[in-house]
């Protein structure tokens, strides 16, 4: 069956459903899964529980999603750059689970290998280890951290050939392998799909066997916070 789908509506298609999980790669707004993102807006899916470093900002990235109301939870790293989401949040509208960075990175990625969960120090006395399993490791207080294992993956790369390798382009990487593998379906927008067998094997980032579902698109890569030096 191919995975190449015409759209980012008809990559969707029958996986979205009401209260469900979803882990979308991106930092920021770099590297997002900005068309799949557009299409959940669209499908006007609502009760979601979302994954990811942050939710971008107030009119783009996930931030469209907070906008209809259609999150109700973000498990997430950092949120500065977001007034609704603050508003949001400070209003008892939407729940929020923060995890550090790298915890939130190793949880997906421990998701997608079939790890249950995984100890770490970082959190250890803070707000981020309450109510969670603690172990002493050689004389060292350790934080229980589970797996995150989502019913959908969104992703965004650079280029895909048609059997879903997928190859990232620098920093855009980011969090799009760890999110891709802790779906139990995983849908990648890209900026170009080759034929199967025109990518070098060692090039490709994330094989093909995480990922179910293909589109290509543009995309308008905005910038969330652009520094220029004056001119001389």
């Amino acid at each position: 069956m191919t995975k190449v789908f015409s759209d980012a509506g008809s990559a969707l298609n029958g996986l979205l459903f009401e209260g469900m999980s979803i882990a979308a790669g991106g930092f920021g707004l770099c590297g997002i899964p900005e068309l799949l993102i557009g299409a959940i807006r669209d499908a006007g899916t609502t009760g979601l529980t979302i994954a990811s470093n942050n939710c971008g900002v107030d009119d783009f990235g996930l931030g469209v999603l907070l906008k209809t109301k259609q999150i109700k939870k973000m498990i997430s790293s950092y949120v500065g750059e977001n007034a609704e989401f603050m508003r949001q949040y400070l209003s008892g509208e939407l729940e929020l689970e923060f995890n550090p960075q790298g915890t939130l990175a190793e949880r997906m990625r421990a998701g997608g290998a079939g790890i249950a969960g995984f100890y770490t120090k970082t959190g250890v006395g803070t707000l981020v280890a309450e109510g969670k399993e603690h172990k002493i490791f050689n004389g060292e207080s350790y934080v229980l951290e589970t797996a995150i294992i989502a019913d959908l993956s969104i992703v965004n790369a650079w280029k895909a050939d048609t059997s879903g390798n997928l190859v990232f382009r620098k920093t855009a990487r980011n969090f799009n392998p760890p999110a891709a593998t802790c779906g139990r379906v995983c849908v990648a927008e890209v900026e170009e799909i080759v034929s199967a067998g025109s990518l070098d094997p060692d090039q490709i980032h994330l094989p093909g066997i995480y990922v179910q579902r293909l589109i290509q698109g543009a995309h308008e890569k905005r910038i969330e916070q652009r520094t220029t030096r004056a001119a001389a």
